[in-house]
């Protein structure tokens, strides 16, 4: 088992293990530090566990939401252990921000600086180990055996997943070749049916069918695969195997049908309250602690443009939102007050001329993007969402690239799974590529995937990533 969907959203069962074996060592480096640190009267185990495990579970309980925000339980983490140690070093400060604040509000948990310097010390060699330990170990031993039914075209895009990354859950075993069908896969990958499927499946271990034929009128045989279904294999569409994967929706990949018959793109009266009142409450949690960075924001627009009150410190602007209706977006300018003097609607480049310097760095920081908690409180937005474009690029979008306007289905928001995932766009390509994941998002939407979304955001601002 490879994955498991929590609430609509595939979340790889590797990192869960690896969550829990770490929320553990989080957990006992706790008692660890009482241990080292009461040495002389430490008293029985349980009585130890009676009187901190609410400490200790706190402890573990930040720790490892910082570790999430700082993007290491990500299949696409491929920095190496500088990169690992970099991430952990800032989870962990940021944990240690967090546990402060917590023992300020709530002085009568606080552990002691001895026993928590001993706690972070301990826990970080630990998980260290682990991680070290699990990059030299067998990297095949969670992933699941996979034989794709197919060699055409269809069955050639799954050889684009080249990457480590992009093949952490599976591994392929090869493409099964019908008559009749054109080869598109290389030879050396094609495993030609000349024993029925199930013995393939005992032979290579096979856990899982990919169907991917160009044609399935084309002697696919029905009766083997039903065979080796009710022997336990699963079996899927490239479509639905693209949406786990990669976290996205192929749009070469998909027919209307799809839509209709696949589970999610559910909605209901409990599941918007919900929604609304999670934004709500995480934008004035924002505001909480956001104001002062918004005020320096502020006086450094004011300041650069030379104390003039001509100069607007805000940006308004007219973005699609639900349903297709306008509203106007609210961010601090990062641009020239004439960034459009032509009048025609451009997309940002990299290294944009039209950006002032201290655009440029509230850009970077994402502090451009913290006025919209107001669009947010006022029902345009939701704190997570697509990001909402300009109706001049949705029109053109939507005459280019199928399925456009169903990113509309529900709120746009500041922060996004296409906004985690893919890199800032300014083209066609970029826009038909994060639509992808804008689809996924629309169709697996739920609380659990918004607080995901939320964590890894703090990720994106760390690290820069994705920024213009």
């Amino acid at each position: 088992m490879s994955t498991i969907k929590i609430f609509n959203h595939y979340v790889r069962f590797p990192f869960l293990i690896l969550g829990a074996v770490e929320a553990a060592i989080l957990f006992l480096s706790v008692f660890l530090g009482i241990l080292l640190r009461l040495y002389d009267d430490f008293p029985e185990f349980y009585m130890a566990f009676a009187k901190y495990w609410l400490e200790a579970s706190i402890f573990f309980s930040i720790m490892l939401v910082a570790m999430i925000s700082a993007g290491l339980y990500q299949a696409r983490l491929r920095e190496g252990l500088y990169g690992f140690s970099l991430r952990l070093t800032a989870a962990f400060i940021i944990g240690l921000v967090a546990l402060s604040v917590v023992f300020y509000l709530l002085p009568s948990i606080y552990l002691g600086r001895g026993i928590l310097i001993i706690s972070i010390i301990s826990s970080f060699i630990l998980i260290t180990i682990v991680r070290v330990i699990i990059q030299k170990a067998d990297p095949d031993i969670f992933k699941k055996k996979i034989l794709v039914l197919g060699s055409g075209k269809r069955a050639a895009t799954i050889t684009e997943l080249r990457r480590r990354s992009d093949q952490f859950g599976f591994t392929i075993i090869g493409y099964v070749h019908f008559r009749g069908e054109e080869k598109v896969v290389a030879d050396d990958k094609i495993i030609n049916l000349n024993t029925p499927l199930a013995d393939l499946v005992e032979k290579y271990d096979i856990e899982e069918f990919i169907l991917a034929v160009d044609d399935r009128r084309r002697g696919i045989p029905m009766h083997e695969l039903l065979d080796c279904k009710m022997r336990g294999v699963d079996i899927l569409d490239v479509v639905t195997f693209f949406e786990r994967e990669t976290g996205k929706i192929r749009i070469d990949q998909v027919h209307p049908s799809w839509f209709l018959f696949s589970g999610g793109f559910n909605s209901s009266a409990g599941r918007d309250f919900g929604k609304r009142a999670f934004d709500i409450t995480a934008s004035l949690f924002l505001l909480l602690i956001t104001w002062p960075f918004m005020l320096l924001a502020v006086i450094a627009i004011f300041l650069e443009c030379r104390c003039s009150f001509n100069a607007p410190i805000f940006f308004k602007q007219v973005r699609v939102g639900l349903d297709g209706r306008p509203f106007q977006v609210l961010k601090f300018r990062s641009m020239v007050v004439d960034a459009e003097k032509s009048g025609k609607a451009q997309w940002a480049t990299l290294n944009d001329s039209r950006i002032t310097l201290v655009g440029k760095f509230i850009r970077k920081t994402r502090i451009d993007e913290l006025p919209q908690i107001l669009n947010v409180l006022r029902g345009d937005m939701s704190f997570v969402g697509p990001r909402p474009e300009r109706p001049e690029f949705v029109v053109m979008l939507s005459e280019k690239i199928p399925y456009y306007s169903e990113r509309h289905r529900v709120r746009p928001g500041i922060t996004g799974w296409a906004q985690l995932l893919y890199p800032y766009g300014s083209s066609e390509k970029d826009a038909l590529e994060k639509l992808q994941y804008d689809l996924y998002f629309v169709k697996n939407q739920s609380l659990f995937l918004d607080t995901l979304i939320l964590l890894q955001t703090a990720e994106v601002i760390l690290f820069g990533r994705g920024a213009r």
